[in-house]
């Protein structure tokens, strides 16, 4: 896999409001473009090993603001409807008006904000279909791990994200991890190098506003994912303890007509575990056009 480094030096840097967010636009400017929502604590590098599988497409994603290689601003308050926002703008600095949607853990969130503006007719950008990974789609069923309690804590959370190590966080990582494949020093390495980006690390308690922002927008958000009527794929890894198997239970009877492919040893990071699958789903959502 690329290194984090490396990844984001072929990044190009957007303006959004007063912060800089590194996005990716990555592939023939004439192809289909995928926009892909990464999950916390990471960055769209998590999507590196996926984009080398698949042919012909042009990737256009950001690192959402605090994470990767974007800025990391103290004392504001990231709303998921924020990173919606920067997306949009990535679109529109970047010349995107089709789309396949692409979302992992944190990202769905993103991914269900920016389906209630499509359906409320505010978005710009058509998107023909959506592809998911882990993540809390229902905040009833979202089940936070030790770590994540940890850093919510509201006394003591920002001295554990100051106290976070490498270490520390490869157990956080390893516990939500599957079977199929060794969770490696170097991938966490990577992951932690793009955390460390203008110590983010020391603000992993502040990107966990996301949990009260699915709470609070829960009806819209799971209106926005059960009646979008496009085409669906979901690729999720039943040993997630965050959000596996118990997740794909409510799937199936909510969403009969999606496209559902559970991996029986997968935990919570598909792209990262299982990438030859995720890039057959997004293959399988080509335009008809560019086939």
């Amino acid at each position: 896999m690329m290194s984090f480094d490396d990844w984001a030096a072929d990044s190009v840097e957007l303006r959004v409001g007063d912060v800089s967010v590194a996005a990716q636009d990555r592939g023939p400017r004439d192809a289909p473009v995928l926009t892909y929502c990464h999950g916390y604590p990471s960055s769209t590098h998590d999507l590196a090993e996926v984009f080398d599988r698949l042919l012909d497409w042009r990737l256009v994603a950001i690192d959402f603001i605090g994470f990767g290689a974007s800025d990391k601003p103290r004392g504001t308050t990231l709303t998921i409807h924020r990173q919606a926002d920067a997306v949009e703008a990535a679109w529109a600095q970047t010349g995107v008006t089709t789309t396949v949607l692409q979302c992992h853990d944190y990202g769905v969130s993103v991914g269900q904000e920016l389906l209630a503006r499509r359906a409320d007719g505010s978005l710009g950008v058509e998107i023909t279909g959506v592809i998911w990974h882990n993540g809390g789609l229902y905040p009833d069923l979202h089940r936070q791990t030790l770590g994540q309690q940890l850093l919510r804590d509201p006394e003591h959370g920002a001295e554990v994200a100051a106290g976070m190590t490498e270490e520390l966080f490869s157990g956080g990582v390893g516990v939500t991890w599957g079977t199929r494949v060794p969770m490696t020093d170097e991938l966490i390495h990577q992951m932690w190098i793009g955390m460390c980006r203008q110590d983010g690390v020391s603000m992993a308690h502040e990107l966990l506003h996301y949990i009260d922002d699915r709470r609070e927008h829960a009806d819209r958000w799971r209106a926005a994912l059960e009646d979008n009527g496009l085409p669906q794929t979901f690729v999720w890894g039943d040993l997630d303890p965050v959000s596996g198997a118990h997740v794909m239970e409510r799937l199936i009877e909510r969403l009969p007509d999606a496209t559902l492919v559970a991996l029986a040893d997968v935990g919570h990071w598909p792209p990262l575990e299982a990438p030859g699958e995720v890039a057959a789903a997004i293959e399988s959502h080509r335009p008809a056009a560019a086939r």
